[in-house]
């Protein structure tokens, strides 16, 4: 299970920064150009690792690979997954995750072709839709008469809270329970190649890595020709993986989290592995790199993100 930390950290070239006209995704544009200035606002835009922040990440993941679970433990987390997330929904109910009011802004081109006026009949899904957090705020601003918004999830409260929400009508937004990397047959009322629009938002590092390949041909099933795939998860060596403590990592970069949900962090190369097969191309792609401050204590947290647009190609 070791892996090598100097070979999978990636130096940040010029062409990350936000400052690039080409630059694949918006992301932030407050750039520390003075380490003085640390402590001046809360949160900084693709920030280089110094030689202290790469050692402390390379002994933490040397510390998890010498204290891994133990076999009863991988089998009782990664046996029935959608358990543990029912009973975190059940625990937070909506309350935990915010709406992703940056969708708009890094991923727009769904706002642009599904939800003005003479948009048409467009359909959007949110698969691993949790709480709504991305299909409300989507209903919420949308002024398509024939927009057709569907979320899935294999956690049946999770779908509960969804289809409580004022903005659920059950007819163009509705909400199911469905497992993306298990399930042969598609969602009710779903035929084949016909979704415009899917949002994968931190739900493929809730898999197991076996399973993402069932998962990556459930997606082609659904996606029309064109159609787009919106991602954001956690990428490798995130401030989230780094704080894992004894006995929680499962496999390389895969861990179960206190309360027994599973959490994969990913490198830009595994996405391109895994979804840059046909049907599916990888359009854009990039890695999101934030320090956030706790300027009241002085604290330093690195944030790791990968973001990505995938489209379905002709079939």
């Amino acid at each position: 299970m070791k892996m090598d930390l100097r070979t999978q950290i990636e130096p940040q070239s010029e062409k990350d920064l936000r400052s690039d006209k080409d630059a694949p995704f918006q992301f932030g544009q407050r750039l520390l150009d003075d380490e003085s200035s640390v402590w001046k606002h809360n949160a900084w835009d693709h920030v280089e690792w110094d030689e202290e922040q790469e050692k402390y990440a390379h002994d933490r993941i040397t510390s998890q690979q010498e204290n891994p679970a133990d076999d009863f433990d991988k089998q009782l987390y990664t046996g029935h997954p959608a358990r543990y997330w029912d009973k975190f929904y059940h625990n937070n109910e909506a309350r935990f995750f915010k709406d992703r009011k940056w969708l708009r802004t890094e991923f727009p081109s769904v706002y642009d072709g599904a939800t003005r006026p003479d948009s048409g009949v467009k359909v959007v899904m949110e698969v691993g839709c949790g709480a709504g957090n991305t299909m409300l705020p989507l209903l919420r601003n949308n002024d398509n008469p024939d927009l057709v918004v569907v979320g899935v999830d294999f956690s049946p409260r999770a779908v509960d809270i969804v289809n409580s929400a004022p903005e659920v009508d059950g007819v163009n937004a509705r909400a199911e329970v469905w497992d993306l990397a298990t399930a042969d047959a598609l969602p009710s009322g779903m035929q084949e190649h016909s979704v415009d629009y899917l949002f994968l938002v931190f739900v493929f590092s809730a898999l197991n890595p076996s399973q993402w390949g069932k998962a990556v041909h459930n997606i082609a099933r659904l996606m029309k020709p064109g159609g787009q795939i919106l991602f954001r998860d956690y990428g490798r060596f995130d401030m989230a993986q780094l704080r894992f403590k004894k006995g929680r990592l499962l496999d390389n970069s895969f861990y179960a989290r206190g309360d027994g949900t599973l959490v994969y962090f990913f490198t830009e190369q595994e996405i391109h592995a895994i979804f840059g097969k046909p049907p599916l191309k990888v359009q854009r792609l990039a890695t999101d790199r934030r320090l956030l401050v706790n300027r009241k204590r002085q604290l330093k947290m690195y944030r790791v993100w990968l973001q990505a647009q995938f489209v379905c190609e002709d079939l």
